[in-house]
This record gives structure tokens, C-alpha cells and sequence, in this order.
């Protein structure tokens, strides 16, 4: 028999993948490496009012964006259903659950105040409860609704050691008798994921604190069910900068994965960066590599208070968490250029900027140009933004660097004049321009950091950016010369 841990990601597809729930699916993924175990993608479906396709294919691009692929799977419980009903059959049968035929109007407030459909002073005594099975039967027979409800034992304790939280206890008083299988015939998620687990052999089920009080109750389920107990382990949630619950209604497409691959995050940062929301290696390590993760990670190690989310609610331009960014810019400085090259190929394809000559004769240059720029870039996006000008001719000016760079008096006839000095050169080089450069700046009597910095503005539009000389050898002698004699009428001077 198989004796491989066994751990599952089961998301209700009720929108696209949260950075919550990603942080879930990593958590199981990285044990289940470590272990030599099973991750298994289960989509929890059964709630038709607020599942869609739509919604589906948002989680499987998200876990796809991040490389947490499934062994199995995925699966969708709506497929298991008729296993659900079977298994509160044989409670039935067993006498371990029963009908209740209370109308629903009274069921629902009795839920909604968390009563007991019987207490100990029987006060308050379910007469369903212990109606024999088959006088139920006749009724069901005759037309009546009735739900299934799990049998609750009146005296004990519910009780489980969490990975996590360690263990954990909740008196069956407390409990009221769970419903299993609505009156329409729908079974409820305590007992569709209880069964599911069972049948696909789930040995550790790893998922947020908020369901804490449903394992109490799925327990009860277990032991009903003959079933063994797997392990259990609970991660404390995701909190928002002010400690709020981090919400998808509320805090909309910053918690969404799709939304940082659309701004330029690199899989293996945006992962790295998940793995320390509540997780610690135990020293001050923060950039890993998957295998690193995989091979460091364990839930003993699984901070038992909130991880805080930070991001800047009022600036949607700029709301990412700023260490997510740092991590971002760290791990596109040190990628390879075989792996880089083709991420940021997306984002200039996306704005236009991409031409097919960078994947053949001009591949060296382009791998040259995004080898300058990411030691000041971010995310992906940065390079068709801020880098556009390395990629066209049409780009912005900043008025800052204008205001800074280019308000000289006479600036304009020195940069025609180095443009004709740079025309000039028989080889154009770092070290050929910059000793024109120089040389042209002490003729005309100008410090060499005005034109530095006229330049650069004229060139790129920025006041910031790489080393000026290393600009003009990326654009090339034609361009750079074609610039500054258009520096006037591109308005920038």
C-alpha cells in the first residue's frame, strides 16, 4: 500500500487565485516535495450560485503562472456526488444521522443563533432525532423535505493535534448536529470534503485558520465514516496593512496572482516572496530558490500569528508590498539571460516595442541592453516602460529632467556640436565617446557633466538610469547622433 503523504489544494472557484490561497497551494506543494508525497488540485464546485467556468480557468492560470503544478488533478467535486450521498446513506442506515423534517424558515434561524436541535435539560429536544428510519421513509415517500443531519454525540469533546496551533478541543455541546445533505438533496462541503478526502487518500490537509471549527465538525464526520483521521494543519491568515482580513471584495485585484503577473513579477520571486508570508527558514535568508524551499520549509517552522500583506491602498499606480518589489528586482538581476530574455519579450510585445530581429541577428544586443537595465529595474514591465526608449524612437520626456538637464542657456548649439563630434568617430565605444565627450567639453569650456546629463535626458528622456556611456553604445553612434541634433525639436529644449 501506498504510504506517500498525500496533501491537496481544494479552492472554491469563486474568482481568481488570491495570494491567500496561493500561499495554501505552495505550502501543500513545497511538503509534498519534501516528502516525496502527492499534491493533488481538487476544485470545490459544488456551490453552482457562485462557481463558473470562467472562474476555474482564473485559479488554473494562477497556479500555472506560479509553477505549482498538480500531480493529480485537478478534480472537481461536483464529479463526486453521488459518492457524497452514498456516504450519508450509510450514516442513515447506521443510525449515526437521520432526517429532520423541521421546516426550513425554523431551521434557518436555529442555525443562525448556533442552537442545538436538542440540549441536555431537553428543553429544546429534536423529536427527529431518533425517529426510526423507516417511519422517515414513508414521510419522504408521502412528499416531504428533509435534510440529513449528523448524529453529535451529547457529552465529550472533539479533539485533534494541529501541526500549527498544536491541539485543539471543542466541546460536542457546542456543536449543533451537522447538516449533511440539504432538503433539496444537495450535500453540504463538511461532508463532500470529508468523503473526497477519504477517497483520494488524503494524509494531510493543510489549509487557513478559518477552518479551524470546520475540522471539529469534519472529525466527527471521520469518526462516523469508520475513516482515519489525517493530519491536520492550519496556517493563520493574510492580514491587510491595518490588520484587517486581506479580502478579495474589498481589496480587489491587489490580492489577485493574475495581477502580478500582469505588472511584471517573476514566478520564482512571487513565490519566494509567499513562502515568507508566515513562513520562516529560521535565519535571515530571504532569496531562495525552489529547491532551497523545498528543502528548508516545514510547518513546525509556520508563524502562529498573521502575516501582514503591506501595500498602499490610496496609490494604485504604486501599491505593491515593497519587499515583494525588492525580491521582484532581486531575482531579475540574477537570472540568466536565456530566462530573462524571453519574459520581457511579453511585456515589449505587448506595448509594441518588440521586433523579431532581437531573437536572431540583433540577440546579443538585445541580451546586452536588458543586461544594463535590470540593475534598476523591478518588475518585467519596467523594461517597456522605463526602457522604452531603448526600443523607439517615440518616448516621453520627464519634466523633471528637462527642468534639471536641459535649462542651460547655448545648451542646444553644444549638443548639435557634440552630435557632429560623434559623427566623426571611426569607432564608437564606451571609451571613444567618452573621450570625444570629454575632450569636446573642455574646448568649449563646460564642465563634461553638463553634457553627461543633457544627454542622457536627450537620449532617453530620463534624468536617471545606466552609466551614459554604456547608452550611447547601446543605441549605436546613428541614433545617438540622430537624437541630440533632434533634441530642439522634440521639444525638450
Amino acid at each position: 500500500m501506498d504510504k506517500r503523504m498525500r496533501v491537496r489544494f481544494a479552492p472554491s472557484p469563486t474568482g481568481y487565485l488570491h495570494v491567500g490561497g496561493a500561499r495554501t497551494a505552495l505550502f501543500n506543494w513545497l511538503l509534498a516535495r519534501k516528502h516525496g508525497g502527492v499534491f493533488i488540485l481538487r476544485v470545490e464546485d459544488t456551490d453552482i450560485e457562485r462557481s463558473s467556468e470562467e472562474m476555474v480557468v482564473g485559479i488554473l492560470e494562477g497556479l500555472d503562472f506560479l509553477g505549482i503544478n498538480p500531480d493529480e488533478g485537478p478534480f472537481f467535486q461536483s464529479s463526486f456526488v453521488e459518492a457524497h450521498l452514498a456516504a450519508a446513506q450509510k450514516l442513515l442506515e447506521e443510525g449515526k444521522a437521520y432526517y429532520d423534517f423541521t421546516p426550513k424558515t425554523v431551521t434557518d434561524d436555529r442555525t443562525k443563533d448556533r442552537v442545538r436541535p436538542w440540549s441536555e435539560s431537553g428543553k429544546e429536544q429534536n423529536r427527529y432525532r431518533d425517529m426510526p428510519l423507516g417511519e422517515a421513509l414513508e414521510r419522504l415517500r408521502a412528499g416531504e423535505k428533509a435534510a440529513i443531519r449528523l448524529k453529535v454525540p451529547e457529552q465529550g469533546k472533539s479533539r485533534f493535534e494541529d501541526m500549527v496551533f498544536g491541539t485543539q478541543e471543542r466541546d460536542y455541546s457546542d456543536i449543533e448536529d451537522l447538516v449533511l445533505v440539504r432538503s433539496g438533496g444537495h450535500p453540504l462541503y463538511n461532508l463532500s470534503v470529508v468523503v473526497d478526502d477519504i477517497e483520494m487518500g488524503i494524509t494531510d490537509v493543510v489549509r487557513g485558520q478559518d477552518h479551524l471549527t470546520n475540522t471539529h465538525k469534519q472529525v466527527l464526520i471521520y469518526d462516523a465514516l469508520g475513516a482515519s483521521i489525517p493530519r491536520f494543519g492550519h496556517l493563520p491568515l493574510i492580514s491587510a496593512p491595518g490588520k484587517e482580513k486581506l479580502s478579495k471584495r474589498k481589496h480587489g485585484e491587489v490580492v489577485s496572482v493574475t495581477t502580478y503577473r500582469e505588472r511584471g513579477f517573476v514566478p520564482d520571486a512571487l513565490v519566494n516572496f509567499l513562502a515568507l508570508l508566515g513562513w520562516s527558514p529560521g535565519d535571515d535568508t530571504e532569496i531562495m530558490s525552489r529547491t532551497e524551499l523545498i528543502e528548508r520549509f516545514s510547518l513546525e517552522a509556520v508563524n502562529k500569528s498573521a502575516a501582514i500583506f503591506n501595500f498602499n491602498e490610496s496609490d494604485q499606480r504604486d501599491w505593491t508590498d515593497p519587499k515583494a518589489l525588492w525580491m521582484n528586482g532581486e531575482y531579475i538581476k540574477l537570472m540568466e539571460l536565456d530566462r530573462l530574455g524571453p519574459m520581457v519579450a511579453v511585456f515589449l510585445k505587448r506595448a509594441g516595442l518588440w521586433r523579431d530581429e532581437y531573437e536572431t541577428t540583433r540577440r546579443d544586443w538585445y541580451h546586452r541592453t536588458i543586461d544594463v537595465l535590470r540593475a534598476r529595474y523591478r518588475t518585467l514591465a519596467d523594461f517597456a516602460e522605463l526602457g522604452r526608449p531603448y526600443f523607439s524612437d517615440h518616448y516621453n520626456f520627464e519634466p523633471s529632467g528637462v527642468k534639471k538637464n536641459l535649462a542651460k542657456e547655448g545648451l542646444k548649439a553644444l549638443l548639435e556640436g557634440l552630435a557632429d563630434r560623434l559623427s566623426g568617430l571611426a569607432e564608437f565605444t564606451h571609451e571613444s565617446v567618452e573621450s570625444a565627450l570629454r575632450q569636446f567639453a573642455e574646448e568649449n569650456g563646460v564642465k563634461a557633466g553638463l553634457l553627461i546629463n543633457a544627454s542622457r535626458t536627450v537620449l532617453t528622456g530620463q534624468s536617471v538610469g545606466p552609466g551614459m556611456f554604456e547608452i550611447f553604445a547601446l543605441l549605436g553612434q546613428e541614433q545617438s547622433v540622430a537624437r541630440l541634433r533632434k533634441a530642439g525639436e522634440a521639444g525638450a529644449l
